[in-house]
């Protein structure tokens, strides 16, 4: 059997999970990987035989997406032409993590796209939402790579196919301590910002993981580190609590290796803010944004002796096992049962990408 994995290359947390569902899946067939994006701060430890630039959201510095870098460096005219380049048709099996060529292309040529995200189990009705409803982010995490069958992942099991998160191997073999530092890692905040609003919390040692700089530096009680992925998990694996965006894995893996979390979810970032709203059922404290008026409010998690337990077993094979057994050697799908999807292929080629961006910016 000829399987194709498509994993989304913006943010690392994607790359990071695939790192564990790559060696189940080549068990099964054979194997070829796809990445889109240029965002991820992490190399994956396989051949990799497509490439793509895709549709990335770059970082900001302020909390959110930098919509002006995001627009000068998308170009939908290339992302058609790698749409129609990808020969879905030549797999038996096309399995998607939010990774929108593959899904694109499957889409156009009518062809099954089984998605394995934490994407999937953030859109489905069961899983937790912020009460403050954003019409046009649910729009755009639903149909960004639109998927035929879906499998997430997720803080809790939500759902019949939503399952409890993928924690690396490297973490769940790793020996967990507990030393004086607090590791951190806020890639929409920039280091100025970050140095101001946590060198107001004294005797705490920060280790801040950024996507801003390449060079290691300390200013008041704050360690500045260019992201490196065994750095980022020695101190992880080691510090006392973890400061983060609202993502999934980083907050995932410090749940499960029992320390103190704290989270702030990206503006804008529809997925962020579901997940905080998760978070938020399960006592981890949410901040809205990086600003001193929070200062009060960060001392009180440090002085706290925050401890959440969490039951994270490990199920990739089950899982992949489950998805061999009901799509291996899927039949092609009819268009409709495809969706319609927010942009048709023709609709996605003639957009013009700022009116894309600006709704998603709203």
């Amino acid at each position: 059997m000829k399987i194709l994995y498509a994993i989304q290359g913006t943010g690392n947390g994607h790359l990071c999970r695939a790192r564990d569902i790559i060696p189940v899946l080549q068990q099964k067939g054979e194997l070829d990987i796809l990445v889109s994006g240029i965002q991820a701060d992490v190399d994956l430890p396989y051949p990799v035989k497509y490439r793509f630039k895709g549709l990335s959201f770059i970082f900001g510095k302020n909390g959110g997406i930098d919509l002006l870098a995001t627009y000068r460096k998308s170009n939908l005219k290339q992302l058609y032409k790698e749409i129609k380049s990808l020969p879905v048709e030549n797999y038996d099996l096309v399995i998607n993590d939010f990774e929108p060529v593959s899904a694109w292309a499957c889409k156009m040529k009518h062809k099954a796209c089984i998605g394995l995200s934490h994407q999937a189990a953030v859109s489905n009705k069961k899983s937790p939402k912020p009460k403050k409803k954003n019409m046009v982010g649910h729009v755009v995490l639903n149909n960004y790579a639109p998927v035929t069958s879906s499998y997430g992942f997720h803080f809790g099991a939500y759902d019949k196919d939503i399952f409890t998160p993928v924690i690396r191997s490297q973490i769940r073999a790793a020996k967990s301590e507990t030393k004086k530092h607090y590791t951190v890692y806020l890639p929409a905040y920039s280091d100025e910002r970050i140095i101001k609003v946590l060198g107001e919390i004294k005797n705490i040692q920060w280790q801040v993981f950024s996507k801003h700089t390449k060079n290691e530096y300390k200013e008041k009680n704050v360690h500045v580190r260019a992201i490196n992925n065994d750095a980022f998990i020695d101190s992880f694996i080691t510090c006392t609590g973890v400061l983060c965006g609202a993502g999934f894995e980083t907050p995932a893996e410090a749940l499960f290796l029992k320390k103190k979390l704290m989270v702030i979810p990206m503006k804008g970032q529809f997925e962020q803010q579901c997940n905080a709203a998760a978070l938020k059922t399960m006592s981890v404290p949410v901040i809205k944004s990086l600003r001193k008026k929070y200062v009060d409010i960060i001392k009180d998690w440090v002085a706290s002796d925050q401890q959440i337990i969490v039951n994270y077993p490990d199920t990739t094979q089950r899982i992949i096992n489950l998805i061999i057994k009901k799509h291996g050697h899927a039949s092609k799908k009819k268009a409709a049962e495809l969706g319609e999807g927010i942009y048709s292929i023709k609709k996605l080629k003639e957009k013009s990408l700022g009116k894309i961006l600006n709704q998603l910016a709203e």
